[in-house]
């Protein structure tokens, strides 16, 4: 809002002095609260700009800068400053880092914390104040369109890499936590309605938000789906009874873009604080319900309080140093996008070739190499929706491949169509790598005329202005957030062109290398037979084409474990209907789902080859206590190089009735040298194994078999038991 020549703008600087020598935040901002006008407490409530011009900016450059919300001039309120992400900052030339759910497959919290604190610094060298990334709904099926955005099918995963992302953030921005709630279909977001259980919604679609509720995470965006029968925007349990009243959570929460709310009054009596990205909504409707006595001041001036004391939070604690502008895409930024790169890739399959395990390949042996396949030199970073990061470079896996191996004849086949071609060029190379997958065409945000034509999604809209088509909006695929085509999966398995460019490929040359380019499952099993080596490449982001090099050369070791499972068959998994209106939840897919029904997952949750060998030869728990025990796990590296193992620690029970009978309750990873042993130390969590009972959790109780594991059913883990009273 404008200032004007009576104004202080310093008013906001010294309510932020006082918190920062020591009053507590919300008795600071009511004191706040009561300096500003009517006006100014509803400007709070909603984006800063109006609503057709601000849909046309976005249409031309979606988040290009920062989306403002709630600037006061007259008091010096900078407002909540708006990035999207969450595989890095929207906004201008940024870092692409690899999906999350490449990240999830790092099983690294340590290194997740440190591409938050990039991320988090390339956001505010540009102008942004908050980080709208931390994606963490939990995948019900690998169709769904937007898995890449999240972590894992595991909520303690899940919930530790989002919690991890929350705290490098923080260090410059606040972190803003989504979709809450239970979102996890995209062509029906608009539309569908989850119906679950309250005891599965608390035990598996909520403990990953309530992990980073108590990490401090900032701000909570709704989902746009309905849940029990109420749109997730305006649904008082879950924004006020699960979020306030049970975890006490004290920031502020957000809607969903657009079409986030569907009630102006309504969702800010739920608990709805603030209605994103523009004015709309309640910028027609809210104060004529004030007037009318439909809407209560004492709502507003609630949401108001938590929007300023969480801003005031964030202003008065300390953070690391304002960065300049020549961070963004900075050379130790894009070294750490290759870190992440490939400590993400996942080795699935790695038989002898010859005498010896095709991969790693020996720079020393190649004279020549084939890159093959139509995503081989594509620039390929994952959806381009709302996540999508224009970064000014990619390096694709030819180039990555081209750069290290530098003394070797690398020749390329790119169409994958062209059979002849690529087999041609295959028979005549040492190795051949082949590039396969998706791209946002197959997968990610969507926003086509189904979404628009859902039931009441027009009516959000305000009053059209002269010019506007809504009907040609509707028809188009692109929308204001990017140019978002996939949607949901309509198949897990590879498209009929590289199914058949592998076949090809196999036939002429005995040493064939598969990379999948892809963010959920992928089914194999028509093809996987044919190679002697699977690589999960993910969409890999800045640097995936070096990060994927720097594995396949055997420069690193093979790090990357699955953060979800891959059956190998889709009657395996959960229904799924992209069009539902209605959908039920239970506690029953992935791994949990493929245990109860006893079929075997091509590849188990966890899974991942390394190019040495590993024991976990001895675990042993103790330090109970209502959060959780230790468990010390021997390791052993018992091959011929350095390598990471990622020790998973699982709790296994089949006396409690309608329950998985294996869940994760922790994970560490360590590094050793050939020949060497450790002690690992594993934090882990009584959690997934308390049941909700009577409107609260119940204590786990009983004995549970531990078992200390490279994946989830190892049969080489190394078990004890634990008595939880």
């Amino acid at each position: 809002m404008s200032t004007t020549a009576s104004d202080d703008g310093a008013i906001f600087e010294r309510a932020v002095a006082r918190v920062r020598a020591g009053e507590r935040a919300e008795v600071v901002a009511s004191a706040l609260l009561a300096e500003l006008t009517p006006d100014e407490r509803l400007w709070l409530l909603d984006g800063d700009g109006e609503f057709w011009s601000g849909m046309a900016t976005m249409g031309a450059a979606y988040n290009a800068e920062p989306i403002v919300l709630g600037e006061i001039a007259r008091i010096g309120l900078p407002g909540l400053r708006f990035s999207d992400g969450p595989r890095g900052v929207v906004m201008g030339r940024s870092t692409a880092f690899p999906v999350p759910m490449a990240r999830g497959a790092t099983w690294d919290p340590v290194l997740e914390e440190r591409v938050g604190t990039a991320i988090g610094s390339e956001m505010r060298a540009q102008g942004g104040n908050l980080f709208a990334g931390v994606c963490i709904n939990l995948p019900r099926h690998p169709a769904w369109g937007r898995v890449q955005e999240t972590y894992s099918e595991d909520p303690l995963l899940l919930g530790e890499m989002g919690a991890a992302l929350t705290r490098g953030v923080r260090r410059h921005g606040m972190a803003v936590a989504k979709h809450f709630a239970l979102n996890s279909m995209e062509n029906a977001r608009f539309s569908v309605d989850v119906r679950v259980d309250e005891s599965v919604m608390h035990e598996v679609y909520l403990p990953h938000f309530r992990r980073v509720v108590e990490e401090g995470v900032d701000g909570i965006m709704s989902a746009y789906n309905s849940v029990n029968g109420e749109w997730a925007g305006q649904n008082p349990e879950l924004l006020t009874g699960v979020l306030r009243d049970r975890w006490g959570f004290e920031g502020f929460t957000i809607s969903d873009f657009i079409f986030g709310l569907r009630d102006a009054t309504g969702s800010l009596a739920a608990g709805l604080d603030v209605e994103a990205p523009l004015r709309q909504q309640r910028a027609a409707y809210l104060e004529e319900d004030l007037d009318s006595g439909l809407a209560s001041w004492s709502d507003v001036d609630r949401a108001c309080g938590r929007i300023l004391a969480t801003q005031l939070r964030f202003h008065a604690a300390p953070r690391d140093p304002a960065p300049g502008p020549e961070v963004v895409f900075c050379p130790a930024h894009r070294e750490l996008a290759r870190e992440a790169a490939r400590s993400a890739v996942v080795l699935l399959k790695n038989d002898s070739v010859d005498g010896a395990p095709l991969l790693p390949l020996n720079r020393e042996r190649l004279h020549s190499v084939a890159v093959l396949g139509r995503l081989a030199d594509l620039t390929n970073t994952g959806d381009k929706g709302s996540s999508h990061v224009r970064t000014p470079h990619v390096v694709t896996p030819l180039e990555g491949l081209r750069a290290a191996l530098p003394t070797a004849q690398v020749r390329a086949s790119l169409d994958s169509a062209d059979l002849s071609t690529a087999a041609q060029v295959a028979s005549e190379a040492d190795v051949a790598i082949v590039v396969v997958g998706y791209t946002y065409e197959d997968e990610g945000e969507y926003l086509g005329a189904d979404g628009m034509n859902a039931p009441g999604v027009r009516d959000l809209f305000p009053p059209f202005p002269p010019g506007v088509d809504i009907d040609r909006m509707a028809s188009q695929s692109g929308h204001v957030m990017g140019d978002a085509d996939g949607g949901d999966r309509a198949s897990l398995r590879l498209r009929d062109e590289d199914v058949a460019l592998i076949r090809a490929v196999a036939a002429v040359n005995s040493r064939t290398v598969v990379v999948m380019v892809a963010a959920g499952a992928v089914i194999t099993e028509e093809w996987r037979d044919a190679v002697p080596a699977l690589v999960l490449g993910w969409y890999g982001g800045s640097e995936g084409g070096s990060g994927l090099a720097d594995v396949l050369v055997g420069d690193v070791d093979a790090t990357g474990r699955l953060p979800y499972s891959i059956p190998t068959c889709e009657d395996h998994l959960p229904p799924f209907d992209p069009h539902a209106t209605s959908v039920e939840y239970d506690r029953w897919f992935g791994q949990r789902l493929l245990d109860r029904d006893g079929h075997a997952a091509a590849f188990p949750m966890g899974y991942g080859l390394s190019y040495t060998q590993f024991r976990i030869d001895d675990v042993r728990v103790g330090g109970l206590d209502e959060q959780g025990f230790d468990a010390q796990v021997v390791v052993t590296n018992s091959g011929v190089r350095r390598g990471r193992q990622v020790v998973q620690v699982y709790a296994v029970r089949d006396d409690v009735a309608d329950c998985p009978a294996r869940v994760l309750v922790g994970f560490a990873t360590a590094w050793l040298d050939a020949g060497t042993a450790r002690t690992l130390s594993v934090r882990c969590s009584v959690r997934p194994l308390q049941r909700w009972v009577g409107g609260g959790f119940a204590p786990a109780a009983g004995r549970v078999g531990i078992e200390a594991a490279a994946f989830s059913g190892d049969p080489d883990a190394a078990r004890t038991t634990l008595d939880l009273v």
